[in-house]
């Protein structure tokens, strides 16, 4: 594969490991995922598997990093 073909090193989404439910749920993101050219799936790498069987694990788009807020909360 060619460098120009390689998919892009920045995730395009997130993995979670969720226990709960609703406001009590506890997330923990556990790897990143990269979306296929085609759509149709995505390649998956986990900085850990959780051990826990009691959760499930969600894939989310990233949010927008929002710079100033995380400039305001490094100055405080």
């Amino acid at each position: 594969m060619a460098t120009t073909e390689r998919q892009s090193k920045r995730p395009t989404h997130r993995v979670y490991h969720v226990r709960g439910e609703g406001e009590k749920a506890i997330w923990k993101e556990v790897g990143a995922a990269w979306a296929h050219e085609d759509g149709e799936g995505l390649n998956v790498n986990f900085e850990y598997l959780p051990v826990a069987s009691d959760g499930r694990l969600v894939i989310r788009k990233p949010k927008p990093r929002d710079d100033s807020a995380t400039a305001q909360t490094e100055k405080e």
